[in-house]
């Protein structure tokens, strides 16, 4: 099914408002999905000191009224390797092209921030995010060729982007 391009503009966090939409958003599809994990609140609760700080980006989109309605972020781990995590899609805001914007422009950030490698973790209940991430050209790896160790156990799928 053909996608409409969502009137988002996506945009680098900047403020504490933008801190508390990126922490809501993923707050909501976590807890309703899975069990927020204390690695789950230390990052949402700290994106500026955990994420940018360390070399990362949060990314946000936004309509044009200024409203986030969905969110991804990129952790920087050394030898210029990015994690994409915590992308979220407001409900409401699903089925408008928004995640395919956020990949775009998280693979891009990721590019111009110098990564080399960029991976993520999901889940198998995630299926429509795990056909956005293919389509952005991601493929399935193995545990085993994670370049972090104690990841999250609730990732049952491994991806990086070739």
């Amino acid at each position: 099914m053909p996608y409409t391009s969502a009137p988002t503009v996506v945009s680098s966090i900047t403020s504490q408002g933008d801190a508390d939409a990126f922490r809501a958003l993923n707050e909501e599809w976590i807890s309703r999905l899975f069990t927020l994990q204390e690695e789950d609140r230390a990052v949402l609760g700290d994106p500026f000191g955990r994420i940018v700080g360390p070399g990362g980006d949060v990314l946000l989109a936004r309509e044009l009224s200024g409203t986030v309605v969905g969110c991804v972020a990129l952790l920087a781990y050394p030898d210029a390797v990015f994690e994409l995590a915590k992308m979220a899609v407001a409900p409401a805001a699903q089925g408008r092209g928004i995640g395919r914007q956020l990949i775009a422009a998280a693979v891009d950030r990721a590019q111009a921030l110098g990564g080399a490698r960029l991976f993520l973790g999901t889940n198998s209940k995630l299926a429509r995010a795990i056909h956005l991430y293919e389509e952005a050209g991601f493929v399935r790896i193995t545990r085993n060729r994670l370049p972090v160790a104690d990841y999250y156990t609730r990732a049952d799928t491994l991806m990086e982007l070739k």
